[in-house]
């Protein structure tokens, strides 16, 4: 069944806006009297029938709604550096987001490479990935700030920062706990500065290997996010 996003959907009469309905009746050539799935971003999924077809705008009766759809008992924080080549951030928010995400906050780092991203592009891949993956929670993108204003933000529950430099510390998984709120920092392709890695750890962060091989910023960070949800299967 085809799936669309409506964040703004309020009652059970609903109109698809332009774009979603040029891909409904154009592309999809969905017609009258077909039935069609909505997600809200915030917990509820559900199923619409075509009730009217226009120029611009396809109008649509909603016949069932489900609350709290797929809802987790745990938060999911990742605040990550932008990759220089912008497609691994992206291939990163997509596969999240199909794993499980909550919340996503760019951090520029003392070694970054890429200080600007386009926020609306990746807005635009988390919301196809909802769809994809018919996630009836649409994941949070904070504006992207940098390492230092996000030490200043306080933050419930359970802190750690991802690094490479060397010395002994334990996996992830043997810190973390089940059904709590969690904010994990990935660093940059170069990793963190050892002054980053103070600023952390002073800030109530708990230091932590995601493996014994040195992984891609990318690759850390959804590596990060199965952990998390493997324990809270």
């Amino acid at each position: 069944m085809h799936v669309f996003y409506t964040p703004d959907i309020t009652s059970n009469q609903y109109t698809l806006n332009e774009e979603e309905s040029r891909h409904c009746s154009k592309v999809l050539r969905l017609t009258i009297g077909d039935i069609i799935q909505l997600i809200d971003g915030k917990g509820g999924l559900y199923e619409a029938e075509i009730s009217a077809i226009s120029k611009k705008n396809v109008q649509l009766k909603i016949t069932n709604k489900q609350s709290e759809f797929g809802k987790r008992n745990h938060y999911l924080h990742i605040a990550i550096a932008p990759t220089k080549n912008i497609d691994r951030l992206e291939w990163f928010l997509e596969k999240a987001t199909e794993i499980g995400i909550d919340e996503i906050t760019p951090i520029i780092c003392d070694r970054s490479e890429r200080k600007i991203v386009k926020e609306e592009r990746l807005e635009k891949v988390i919301t196809s990935a909802v769809k994809q993956s018919l996630t009836a929670y649409h994941p949070k993108l904070n504006p992207t700030i940098s390492f230092a204003e996000l030490m200043k933000q306080n933050s419930n529950g359970e802190k750690f920062i991802a690094h490479c430099i060397e010395g002994e510390k334990p996996f992830i998984n043997q810190l973390t706990k089940s059904h709590q709120s969690y904010l994990i920092l990935i660093g940059p392709e170069g990793d963190f500065s050892p002054t980053e890695v103070e600023i952390a750890l002073q800030n109530g962060y708990k230091a932590v290997t995601l493996g014994n091989t040195r992984l891609r910023t990318e690759t850390a960070a959804l590596a990060a996010c199965f952990e998390v949800n493997y324990i809270n299967r």
